[in-house]
């Protein structure tokens, strides 16, 4: 079959395992055959179920021995103790609960941060499979148009925010469209450019973390790879913006630039 080379290689390609020059190949092969582009979103789809299912936290083991292991130590101490003057045998259980209590405080924040960081992991992983899902799609865009002016009032009433598109005049970029996105039930907006052969994705979403964590007083940026794309992510009044696409990290930068302006 013609595309059985190309079938062969998506695995590798959405596992970030293929060489530079074959990841070109694959990127411009997928925008021409659809029958592939749909192959690959069924398997990017298969990947985030597997990588879900497999992400239910459960304690490392090897911590939860030093843990016993100190409070087994601590237990002897007092005992001990035990046969010692009064004066030390009143503020040694002090001392075993509060090293007690630091040991677990430690354990609890750890595991809020790897919490944290699997979370992120797969939010990325999920907008991914979003932006893939667009390329593959023969109606990427729900509203087509080039002017700003027409795309942005086309999201009232659809999503609970607004937000500022950038000019674009005298740039490499094109605004294709966008369309409603969702992402844990929460309606967002997905903005499609392009620059040269390269389609971009631009989601924005209502940030959604605990009261007054917002950040709203400055932005947040960061730089990641998910999946072989590019994406840049930050936070500004109270919107949390995500630039993902196969274009180069300066187009990507750039582009950001554009859209932190116009916010």
């Amino acid at each position: 079959m013609a595309c059985e080379a190309w079938s062969g290689k998506l695995d590798a390609y959405f596992d970030g395992e293929l060489p530079g020059d074959e990841v070109l190949a694959v990127q411009q092969h997928l925008r021409e055959c659809a029958a592939c582009a749909a192959e690959g979103l069924a398997k990017v789809q298969q990947k985030l179920a597997v990588k879900t299912a497999g992400q239910k936290f459960a304690p490392d083991p090897a911590f939860r021995a030093r843990i016993e292991k100190s409070i087994a130590s601590h237990r002897r101490s007092s005992t001990f103790s035990s046969s010692a003057a009064e004066g030390r045998r009143g503020w040694l259980p002090v001392f075993e609960i509060a090293t007690v209590a630091f040991v677990l405080l430690i354990g609890v924040a750890l595991f809020l941060t790897l919490h944290r960081g699997r979370d992120e992991q797969q939010l990325m992983s999920e907008l991914v499979d979003q932006h893939v899902a667009t390329l593959a799609s023969s109606n990427p865009v729900d509203v087509v148009s080039t002017d700003r002016h027409t795309v942005k009032p086309w999201f009232e009433g659809k999503i609970p925010f607004t937000f500022n598109l950038p000019e674009l005049q005298g740039s490499s970029f094109l605004l294709v469209g966008g369309r409603v996105s969702y992402l844990s039930q929460a309606p967002g907006a997905e903005l499609i450019f392009r620059v040269r052969q390269h389609q971009i994705s631009v989601f924005i979403f209502q940030e959604r973390g605990p009261a007054g964590t917002h950040e709203d007083a400055g932005e947040n940026a960061a730089v990641r790879t998910a999946l072989s794309f590019e994406v840049r992510s930050w936070r500004h009044n109270g919107l949390r913006y995500f630039v993902i696409g196969d274009a180069s990290p300066q187009d990507l930068d750039k582009l950001s630039e554009l859209i932190k302006a116009a916010g």
